[in-house]
Order: structure tokens, then C-alpha cells, then sequence
């Protein structure tokens, strides 16, 4: 199976069969690849541009976001 590397977007040879574990570099084409993308969230160069909505939290983490703000505690807070 043929599969493009999330990073260089090179295309590889995709072996794998179920029940086995993943190719160590997966979903990339190399272990360089790999480092880079690592480096790259390290850097902060990728970033979660939206807050996850309300509606997919559970209850009880809907319960735990409120006590944090009773607290003082703010999500989008940059300092934290």
C-alpha cells in the first residue's frame, strides 16, 4: 500500500498488517521526517487554533473547567 508522509509528502511503500504494531515512523517516511514534525510542536509552530466546544466535553470535565474558574484558572490563559 502506498502512503504520503504528513510532513515532506513523499510517497512510500505503507507495509503493515493488522495486529501488529505500527511502523516506527509512522504516519511519516522517515525518522527525519519525524524529528521534524516533533520539533516543529516544540517550537510552537503548530498551535490548536480553537477551543474544543462544550458540547464534546463530559460532564464531568465540564464540572472540572468550572471549579478551575472559581478559581482563578483561565484556559486561554498564556501564562498558565
Amino acid at each position: 500500500m502506498k502512503h504520503t508522509c504528513s510532513l515532506c509528502g513523499t510517497v512510500y511503500d505503507f507495509v503493515w498488517e493488522k495486529g501488529t504494531p505500527l511502523p516506527k515512523n509512522f504516519p511519516f517516511c522517515s525518522a527525519r521526517c519525524k524529528a521534524s514534525d516533533l520539533a516543529k510542536w516544540i517550537n510552537e509552530e503548530y498551535a490548536i487554533s480553537e477551543a474544543l466546544p462544550d458540547a464534546i466535553l463530559s460532564e464531568a470535565e465540564q464540572e472540572l473547567l468550572a471549579e478551575l474558574a472559581k478559581l482563578g484558572a483561565h484556559i486561554n490563559d498564556e501564562s498558565t
